[in-house]
């Protein structure tokens, strides 16, 4: 048996203190699903990377991944490095979206997307890990409630509507394996699951 050890060991104070802040920035923001509380989403994202071995940063990182997008922007992302450090605010700015600390002023939906979508090109592994885990969580989110309650009214709801949102998912399943990311496939499989569904 190989004597290489795997994971982030036991977490520490800091993803304490990390959940604490996740906990208040999304305290009161839902799932477009309805009541769940934005969360949960953030919880298995951080589990998702911590599944697949990443170290303590980057399950902070994974815990705190829309707090700048959603939460505030670059005054949020300020914070950040102030209580976690550079490497966790880099990959927190890396997987966002959007800065604009007014969530109604983001840009358009495609044009936000496709420059995400090019910067996960050059985004450093762990940011790649992060989104691919982002994005695993919301398609098996969708496929969760097709399945458990019939429900098609949840796409309505996506912006860039059945044929935008697979290009979205399909470019970053793209790019995930062009940069040999471990989540690469358990997302393709994901999003093939969701096309036949939709």
């Amino acid at each position: 048996m190989s004597s290489e050890s795997f994971g982030a060991g036991p977490l520490t104070f800091r993803y304490d203190a990390a959940l604490k802040f996740a906990a208040d920035a999304h305290r009161n923001q839902f799932r477009k699903s309805g009541r769940t509380p934005y969360l949960s989403h953030v919880l298995r994202v951080s589990g998702l990377v911590l599944d697949y071995d990443a170290a303590e940063d980057v399950a902070i990182a994974a815990l705190l991944h829309d707090v700048v997008e959603d939460c505030g922007g670059l005054p949020t992302l300020n914070k950040v490095r102030d209580l976690f450090g550079d490497e966790v605010a880099d990959i927190v700015l890396e997987t966002s979206d959007s800065t604009t600390d007014d969530p109604q002023k983001k840009a358009p939906w495609r044009e936000r997307k496709e420059a995400y979508v090019e910067r996960l090109r050059y985004s450093s592994n762990e940011a790649a890990l992060i989104s691919g885990c982002d994005k695993l969580d919301n398609v098996t989110s969708i496929i969760r409630i097709l399945d458990s309650r019939g429900d098609r009214s949840i796409l309505e709801q996506f912006k860039g509507g059945r044929d935008g949102e697979f290009w979205y998912w399909d470019s970053i399943v793209y790019i995930l394996k062009e940069k040999k990311s471990p989540v690469a496939n358990e997302l393709e499989r994901a999003v093939e699951i969701l096309r036949e569904m939709w």
